[in-house]
């Protein structure tokens, strides 16, 4: 689809304004003239795709105007009496939605339903997550009468491997007559999707535009100075247009050379040029002689000074003041700031602050006093400090302000509007803040283009570089938009270039089935049934796909084996045998080989183990060649390193890598009592002593000790195996063939090909059905538990707990069950309990994890005891059925939980850990979420279920109860 009429022939012009003049009279003529902008192309397909009662898959980048296809969406249920949901994969995103929409067609026809909030969940328009919608979808709610209209936003969050399956869940479960309009960024597998959804939901228009209503463009900051990343003028657009711009896969390093017309810009180039040359001359400088073999002489503080230098640039790296000022100065702000480190971006604020920094003017900064103080106008006085207030006021006032999970709900609120608002100029945030929330910006910085995912710092890739800058240019406001990344020592211009140019963001299905999917389904459907819907998933019909070209693949390589078994066929016997001999002995070679390896450096092990005090060794390899005398003996550890005092009265520790084979004492000295290794003079007289031991020849005093160290009895029984395939070798009648090697060559690609040949069967035949089987599993686990029984015919029944844990959502969703199944919450109070569900929701840092803390009450210890133990008996079970791993029950919010519930102040309560106020309020809300769960379920015991409202009330109070959007 063009973007650009203007190229059009006569015959394609007369057809659009044909079109036109029919949209006109039609929903979509009167829809947009609510607004004071024509529609694009792409927006207009997309709306005309719904009008006609088709479903739309739009894939567009951030910024291009997505949401106006999802707003027709909510116009047209309106229009005719029909009920809208738009689903969000935030509260926040949710959050923003609502306000938005609320502002357009009125407070009483748009609601709002997250875990923690519900607003007119009976309107015609409602705002939720993804997960209320699913939900909903289980408990088939009266709420799902008329539904017309569904508006999956930021539909490539399925792709997310911790949430992404309730995507999935929502479109395969939503009614046939239900409309779906899924919103996407750009996304490289868009026709696939659509295809899925082609297949689940009925006739589905894919609509992807890559054209970006304000340009991008792409700039590096040099010190304090901005740069084109490309030589020419090169616009986001040009790129993604270009099949051959200068793209490199996530990782991959390219040259410098230019390619057809984006070349990177040479002054980058020869900078990064100019940058190695003195990194090379820093580290092979004097003579050639290698730095790195000086600084082992240097002390131990020497050498991490030196080593924290070691990567150095010729420029120097402007500071975040500075950073900020320079793009103050070329009228580039508002701008985001990525830092992927929330304490990254709470310093960042703090360092402008302290630098003198201030981008507002004094109205400004009255009319931001004036929104944060309405505000925090609800929330405690005595929880100001604690919340870091008036650090985050001053920043605001400012100009400034950080954004990431750490913050307050509210506080993020607040930035968000104000920045939309123009107030605030300078943000600095985590990647959260590109998932959805409509926060664009006139620039985008990217400080490094590493993170840290929780395991190693990796590069980024090009999707989610894609998806940071993609917030830069406000349409509207804009002419342009402006990415910049810093320069950092080691910068590749080129790799920048690669990262800028692609638009690879394949989106790849997360689902699984869970416990209270499975259940759920079952119930609704039958187990055949339910494995049918299963297997219709994206995540099957991806595997599905992937099993073609791999059967594809098989089929070539099966016609390969055929001509290389032809080629390989020997005249005087079967070749194929004969090469099964040759890799048989082959193969007991190397195994020979490798157990002697593991023989020998066994036996020195145990050799350095039987080394003792006094006894005086030869060292024959290592760095410390010569004589030594033990000083003490490491019989105990697993690779013994006893320690030593060489000739030259050097202290050392020798390990099996310092010696050639087993060692023994050659001669013996008498270490005397009074010796201190830390002492100079006791060290040199030793070594003395050493000397003269080896210099008269004194034998070792523990003669008699065994040192027979053995010889590998496997070696007899290797050796007779490998004679044996030797002699069957040269009795075969192919060893004399004069063509012999020649068939040898063949046979040996012969297996090679076999090799992956059957690789690729296995793989197909784990693809296939491969979420029909992990199904198949978690029936097994769940009957295995009495969830579900058997019935006559092959039927499955829910039993009367299973028919609880069919009302329990979340990753601990079957553990919360056998909890309650076992008595873990009948004697609690609303704290204790409240303490108690803290457990199944919270998930700590791993190097948060510590020992387990005693818990406020016997009550509390004793329901801890149960969960633990149940969720030991569960991990085993999962090992057993190949299924995904429960986690681990988390004790580290107990006592800021069971504090909270008490009455006590947020400082009290965050005393002593390291939560952000913040993350404490998140996780108190899906606490909230989680009893309110408990609470509904029905046949709870009624005491429980008051409990259960009772310990909401305690936690939903201050900062946790308060929220803009309420």
């Amino acid at each position: 689809m063009s973007n650009h009429p203007e190229a059009a022939s006569p015959s394609e012009r007369y057809k659009a304004a044909a079109l036109r003049s029919s949209d006109a009279k039609s929903y979509l003529g009167a829809f947009s003239r609510t607004f004071d902008f024509d529609l694009d192309d792409f927006q207009r397909e997309a709306c005309r795709s719904l009008q006609e009662g088709r479903g739309v898959l739009v894939a567009a980048p951030t910024g291009a105007g997505k949401t106006i296809v999802g707003e027709f969406a909510i116009y047209l249920a309106l229009e005719r009496g029909l009920k809208a949901f738009y689903t969000t994969p935030i509260k926040a995103l949710s959050n923003q939605k609502f306000s938005e929409l609320t502002a357009k067609y009125g407070a009483a026809n748009v609601g709002l339903l997250t875990g923690d909030s519900t607003i007119n969940g009976d309107a015609p328009v409602v705002v939720m997550t993804t997960e209320v919608l699913r939900n909903m979808l289980y408990a088939d709610s009266d709420t799902l009468v008329d539904l017309g209209y569904v508006v999956m936003d930021e539909v490539h969050y399925l792709a997310d491997r911790f949430r992404g399956a309730v995507w999935e869940e929502v479109i395969i479960h939503l009614p046939s007559e239900v409309q779906l309009a899924s919103l996407s960024a750009t996304v490289s597998n868009a026709e696939e999707f659509g295809a899925w959804l082609d297949t689940v939901r009925g006739d589905t228009d894919v609509i992807v535009s890559e054209h970006r209503p304000v340009p991008l463009w792409q700039h590096v900051m040099v010190g304090r100075e901005i740069v084109d990343l490309f030589a020419g003028d090169t616009t986001f657009d040009e790129i993604a247009a270009s099949p051959d711009g200068p793209a490199a896969e996530p990782g991959e390093r390219r040259g410098a050379e230019p390619t057809a017309g984006f070349e990177v810009n040479p002054e980058l180039l020869s900078m990064a040029r100019a940058e190695s040359q003195m990194n090379f001359r820093g580290r092979f400088g004097h003579g050639g002689r290698s730095r790195r073999r000086q600084g082992r002489q240097m002390d131990g503080r020497q050498r991490e000074d030196r080593s924290s230098d070691e990567q150095r640039s010729p420029v120097r790296k402007a500071s975040r003041p500075q950073v900020i000022a320079s793009l103050d100065r070329q009228d580039l702000l508002p701008a985001i700031t990525f830092i992927f480190s929330r304490a990254g971006c709470d310093a960042a604020v703090a360092q402008c602050a302290a630098a003198g920094l201030w981008l507002t003017t004094e109205r400004e900064q009255q009319i931001i006093a004036s929104r944060v103080d309405e505000a925090s106008r609800d929330i405690p006085p005595e929880d100001l400090d604690v919340l870091g207030f008036w650090g985050w006021r001053d920043g605001l006032l400012r100009g400034l302000a950080a954004h990431h999970a750490g913050l307050l709900p509210t506080f993020k609120e607040v930035v968000e509007t104000l920045f939309a608002d123009g107030l605030v100029k300078a943000v600095f945030a985590t990647e959260t803040l590109a998932l959805g929330v409509n926060m664009p910006a006139r620039c985008v910085v990217l400080e490094k283009l590493d993170k840290f995912n929780g395991e190693a710092h990796v590069n980024i890739t090009a999707g989610e570089y894609t998806q940071l800058t993609g917030r830069a240019g406000r349409r509207g406001i804009d002419v342009e938009g402006h990415a910049v990344v810093l320069w950092q020592p080691g910068t590749d211009p080129a790799a920048v270039a690669g990262l800028a140019s692609r638009r690879t963001y394949p989106l790849n299905s997360s689902f699984r089935p869970t416990y209270n999917m499975s259940i759920n389904l079952i119930a609704q459907f039958g187990r055949a049934r339910a494995r049918e819907i299963l297997e219709s998933s994206f995540a099957q019909f991806q595997a599905d796909r992937s099993v073609v070209g791999l059967a594809r693949q098989v089929r070539a390589r099966e016609e390969s084996l055929a001509g290389y078994a032809t080629a390989m066929t020997c005249h005087l016997g079967d070749f194929t045998e004969y090469a099964t001999l040759r890799r048989e002995l082959g193969d007991a070679e190397k195994a020979a080989s490798r157990s002697n390896a593991r023989a020998r450096k066994s036996l020195t092990q145990d050799s350095l183990t039987r080394l003792m005090p006094g006894d005086v060794l030869k060292v024959t390899g290592g760095r410390i060649p010569g004589y030594a005398v033990v000083l003490s003996a490491d019989s105990q550890a697993r690779e013994p390193r006893p320690s030593i005092l060489t000739e030259d009265g050097q202290l050392r520790r020798i390990s099996s890598y310092d010696v050639d084979g087993p060692v023994s004492a050659e001669s013996w000295v008498k270490i005397p009592k009074s010796f201190n290794a830390k002492v100079p003079k006791s060290r040199r007289d030793l070594a003395a002593a050493l000397r003269d031991a080896v210099r008269d020849g004194r034998p070792p005093a523990r003669s008699a000790r065994n040192e027979d160290f053995g010889r590998n009895r496997n070696v007899a029984e290797q050796e007779r195996k490998i004679a044996g395939l030797r002699k069957a070798l040269r009795a075969h009648p192919c060893h004399g063939c004069s063509e012999r090697e020649d068939h040898a060559r063949w046979s040996e690609r012969w297996w090679k090909l076999r090799q992956e040949t059957d690789g690729l069967v296995r793989q197909i035949q784990g693809r296939t059905n491969t979420i029909a089987k992990t199904f198949d599993r978690v029936c097994d686990l769940l009957s295995a538990y009495g969830y579900l029984e058997a019935k006559g015919g092959g039927h499955l029944a829910i039993s009367t707990d299973g028919q609880r844990l069919r009302r329990i959502y979340g990753e601990k969703d079957l553990l919360i069950s056998q909890a309650i199944r076992h008595g873990a919450i009948s004697d609690l109070d609303a704290a204790e309990l409240a303490a108690f569900a803290s457990t199944l929701v919270y998930q700590a840092k791993r190097e948060d994890r510590g020992l387990r803390p005693r818990m406020p009450s016997v009550s509390l210890e004793e329901s801890v005891d149960i969960v633990v133990r149940e969720w030991s008996r569960l991990e085993d079970l999962e090992e057993e059925n190949k299924l995904p791993l429960t986690g681990e029950p988390e004790l580290g919010l107990v006592w800021p939980m069971f504090k909270w519930a008490k009455g006590r102040h947020l400082q009290d309560v965050l005393n002593g850990t390291d939560l952000a106020a913040g993350d404490f309020v998140r996780w108190a809300k899906q606490v909230v979420d989680l009893l309110d769960q408990l609470a509904k379920i029905p046949g709870l015991e009624p005491r429980l279920a008051r409990i259960c409202r009772e310990a909401i009330d305690l936690v939903r109070r201050g900062v946790v109860a308060y929220s803009n959007v309420a």
